[in-house]
């Protein structure tokens, strides 16, 4: 008696591994650009992620549809503090440079974005390997496997699956977080506040956003973690709550950490990575949703020409996004391997400086790189921290 044939599994163009931001946003285009797609996530929409939701408007240049819906408030200016004094305002130039978002509304946006363009998406399931087969990739699921020409790594920065495909840094670097949403009224709805001196080798920020506050403690050199209650019993009572509100959740930032390659070669061909998983978060400010889609999208772009039979489109996508992010971020993380070590200076020198939070607020909005700023800040801080 013959036995039942299996069902084969099912082919697509592309597998991304995650729905998040980057991952929504690589969906989003090449599902519009007529490839199949199929999202891979292990939660269910929405679903709340530690994450500021600072970001820069910029980003909608990259998407041909609105993002407004998703923005919870619009940011006009940075304030600057040390040890919740000395305070230090920069009045934000442009039209709307820099937005707050809920990941729970941003990251749902998106993935519906992405299923109107034609992407399938399947919630709450885990991806538990993925591996090249002659010309094809099997990613094998709790819900299935998945046969596909390419993979999209966008599991965020707890990734296992980017530095076992050897696409970004082989040990990455982690920043210490501890996120705190805030329910109450807001003293100033359009000001995005930074606080430096609370924080060794960090620092805490307040982002306002409707009907509360995302407030944070980061830290970003060294392995020790910051006394997160001890920061936050003085940085709360400041916006008007107990020293104790809010749940906190800690989390980590998978933060650049020098140039890598993002898309595989050889037997990893036709995989990339995006976002958190491919390890670029601004070193300084923390700032993780812009590299985020625009490496999603970028990627996305690639792909479409690789699966069109151009053969060098991966390593293109692996140079632009140095180009477009890590060169920049080279300088971030020399500027903030001076800063953090030398705190006190960095804001007297740097931060206090007549034009230096106009420049924050241009670099936060997408305007300007570190670059444009680096070698001056470094060396006025090491000069000041020798003498």
């Amino acid at each position: 008696m013959s036995q039942p044939l299996e069902p084969p599994t099912p082919t697509w163009d592309v597998v991304v591994v995650g729905g998040g931001a980057a991952g929504s946003a690589t969906a989003f285009h090449l599902a519009n650009g007529g490839r199949s797609v199929v999202v891979l996530e292990q939660q269910h929409f929405p679903r709340n992620k530690p994450c500021g939701g600072g970001m820069a408007a910029s980003v909608q240049r990259l998407f041909p549809f609105d993002l407004s819906p998703a923005v919870d408030s619009v940011i006009e200016q940075v304030r600057f503090s040390w040890c919740l004094e000395d305070p230090v305002t920069a009045v934000l130039a442009g039209d709307a440079p820099f937005w707050i978002v809920r990941r729970s509304v941003l990251d749902a946006y998106l993935i519906e974005q992405a299923k109107a363009a034609g992407a399938t998406v399947v919630e709450g399931t885990t991806v538990l390997s993925t591996a090249r087969e002659g010309d094809h990739w099997l990613v094998r699921g709790e819900a299935g496997d998945y046969r596909c020409r390419a993979v999209v790594i966008a599991d965020g920065s707890g990734s296992q699956l980017a530095a076992q495909l050897g696409l970004g840094p082989a040990k990455p670097r982690f920043a210490s977080t501890v996120s705190v949403d805030l329910e109450g009224p807001v003293a100033e709805k359009h000001t995005a506040y930074f606080e430096f001196g609370l924080v060794r080798h960090g620092f805490c920020w307040a982002f306002p956003r409707e009907g509360g506050y995302s407030i944070g403690v980061g830290t970003f050199i060294g392995r020790e973690a910051a006394d997160s209650d001890a920061v936050l019993s003085q940085l709360l009572p400041s916006l008007g709550f107990a020293a104790d509100a809010g749940q906190r959740r800690p989390g980590q930032l998978r933060i650049w950490d020098g140039h890598h390659a993002l898309h595989g070669s050889g037997p990893t061909a036709g995989a990339v990575a995006v976002g958190d998983a491919a390890s670029l978060c601004d070193p300084f400010l923390a700032e993780g949703l812009r590299p985020a889609l625009l490496s999603g999208c970028r990627a996305a772009a690639a792909l479409e020409r690789w699966l069109g039979g151009d053969a060098k489109a991966l390593g293109e996508y692996s140079n632009q996004m140095k180009a477009e992010w890590g060169d920049s971020m080279a300088w971030g993380k020399r500027i903030a391997q001076v800063f953090y070590r030398l705190p006190k200076v960095g804001y007297q020198l740097g931060v206090k400086r007549p034009t230096a939070p106009q420049r924050i607020g241009q670099i936060l909005s997408g305007d300007m790189g570190y670059g444009d700023i680096a070698q001056r800040v470094i060396k006025r801080l090491l000069f000041q921290g020798r003498s």
